[in-house]
């Protein structure tokens, strides 16, 4: 264990949100989702939602400050403009990580390919339907 990280960040995810650089892109997965087969690495997390492993990763991944969509979600099948109860809660956690950050959302086959060039892809056990998020990595700026 080690002071000021999450427990549910494992030794194999720290490293790759480490490895990561300015502008690469996670993505935190529900249950549902066809991980294994979609290129990334793929880092399991079972049993923990994506909620509480999105709430984990935020408070060591700063997000993108360039571009517009830095926190993406998966638009409902047939209705795009639909929202589910996991989107407040994306959104909630969000604003108390990165306040200026906005949550948006892609349609379902757009999300897949974004998904499948992101840096690794987190399994989470979520079973809420469209328990899908995709994070651009940011940078840390020096201290003036």
């Amino acid at each position: 264990m080690l002071k000021l990280i999450p427990a549910l960040l494992g030794p194999e995810l720290l490293s790759t949100l480490r490895a990561m650089g300015h502008g690469d892109e996670i993505v935190i997965a529900d249950a549902n989702f066809p991980a294994e087969f979609l290129g990334p690495l793929v880092v399991r997390a079972d049993g923990i939602s994506a909620t509480a492993m999105l709430d984990a990763v935020l408070t060591l991944l700063p997000l993108d400050q360039f571009v517009e969509e830095t926190a993406i979600g998966m638009e409902v099948v047939g209705n795009p403009t639909a929202r589910q109860p996991i989107d407040d809660e994306f959104e909630a956690i969000i604003a108390q990580h990165e306040p200026e950050k906005r949550y948006t959302k892609i349609e379902r086959f757009a999300f897949y390919e974004r998904a499948s060039k992101a840096a690794a892809v987190i399994q989470s056990g979520e079973t809420r339907l469209y328990g899908n998020i995709i994070l651009k990595k940011g940078v840390i700026r020096p201290k003036a």
